[in-house]
């Protein structure tokens, strides 16, 4: 009779060294996608020699802090900011406008203007300085 051992054998594989290699794996491709670029298609654009350059020249509205209305650096009362506002944009295909306004003026002032904005499809952009 033969003795056996009580142990058998058993094969196992080293994990530890697998999971330095995904770890590495993971920070390779994470870094990689940030890196690349996503606009590969380079289009050549048409050329014309009877080009117009469109020039967007936006409107300014200024608001005072003493509620003074000034559109292009011409004073407008209030009552007339509606009208005066629909003469400036007059005649061009996507008017601009940019307000200035002082930072402790009202909300609501700059709403009732943007409300003008949105009724008769005028772009409101609001000038902001840098920090």
């Amino acid at each position: 009779m033969k003795i056996r051992n009580k142990k058998a054998f058993h094969a196992e594989v080293a994990t530890s060294s697998l999971n330095d290699i995904m770890f590495f794996l993971l920070l390779f491709f994470l870094i990689v996608s940030t890196v690349a670029n996503p606009n590969v298609i380079k289009v050549l654009l048409p050329t014309s020699k009877a080009s117009q350059a469109v020039s967007k020249q936006p409107i300014n509205l200024t608001i005072t802090q003493d509620k003074k209305y000034y559109i292009n650096k011409q004073q407008v009362p209030e009552q007339n900011l509606e009208s005066e506002l629909l003469k400036a944009v007059q005649g061009i295909p996507e008017p601009t406008v940019v307000i200035r306004l002082p930072y402790n003026l009202a909300i609501q002032d700059l709403v009732d203007v943007m409300q003008l904005g949105a009724e008769h499809k005028i772009k409101m952009v609001l000038a902001t300085n840098k920090k």
